[in-house]
C-alpha cells in the first residue's frame, strides 16, 4: 500500500483526470437534460453563494469557475483515497481491482455526498440532473482514477 505522501503526489493528478472527465460529463447531460451545459458545474457554488447559484446557467467566474474549483478539489479527495487504496493495482495493470476500485470510490463519494453530507454542502448538480445523470457522472470519476497509473505503467517501461 501506498505512503500517504505518495498518495497524496498521484491523487493530484488522477484527481485532476477525475475532476476534467466527470465535468464533461455534468455539461453533457446539463445540455442534454435542462439545455444548459454549465448549470451543474455553477450549482456546486452554491456553497459559497448559496440557492441563487442554483438558477444560474451562463458561464462566469462567480458560478462557473469556483464551481469547478470546489468539484476539482472533492475530486482529488477522493483519488487521494483511491491511490491510497487501489493505486497499485493500476500500476500493476490489474485491470478488474483497479477500475473496481474507481467504482468504489465513486460510489463511496456519492453516499458520502448524498447520505452523509448536510444539504447545504451536496455538490448542487442534482437540482439540473435525473438520477441516471448522476450515476454517469459518478461513473465518470470511477473510470477515470485508474488512468493515471496505467499511464505511469506504461513510462516505467
Amino acid at each position: 500500500m501506498k505512503s500517504w505522501t505518495q498518495a497524496l503526489r498521484d491523487g493530484a493528478i488522477s484527481g485532476s483526470a477525475g475532476s476534467a472527465l466527470s465535468t464533461v460529463m455534468l455539461s453533457a447531460c446539463g445540455e442534454q437534460e435542462a439545455d444548459a451545459p454549465l448549470a451543474p458545474t455553477n450549482a456546486i457554488s452554491h456553497w459559497v453563494w448559496g440557492d441563487r447559484a442554483l438558477a444560474h446557467e451562463e458561464a462566469s467566474i462567480r458560478h462557473t469557475l469556483l464551481g469547478y474549483a470546489i468539484h476539482h478539489g472533492a475530486s482529488t479527495l477522493w483519488a487521494v483515497v483511491y491511490e491510497k487504496w487501489f493505486g497499485e493495482h493500476a500500476e500493476n495493470k490489474a485491470l478488474t481491482p483497479a477500475v473496481a476500485g474507481g467504482f468504489a470510490v465513486a460510489a463511496l463519494a456519492c453516499f458520502v455526498d448524498y447520505q452523509l453530507t448536510p444539504r447545504r454542502l451536496r455538490p448542487g448538480y442534482e437540482h439540473h440532473l435525473s438520477k441516471r445523470s448522476l450515476f454517469l457522472v459518478y461513473a465518470s470519476l470511477g473510470i477515470a482514477l485508474p488512468i493515471r497509473g496505467y499511464l505511469a505503467a506504461d513510462q516505467d517501461k
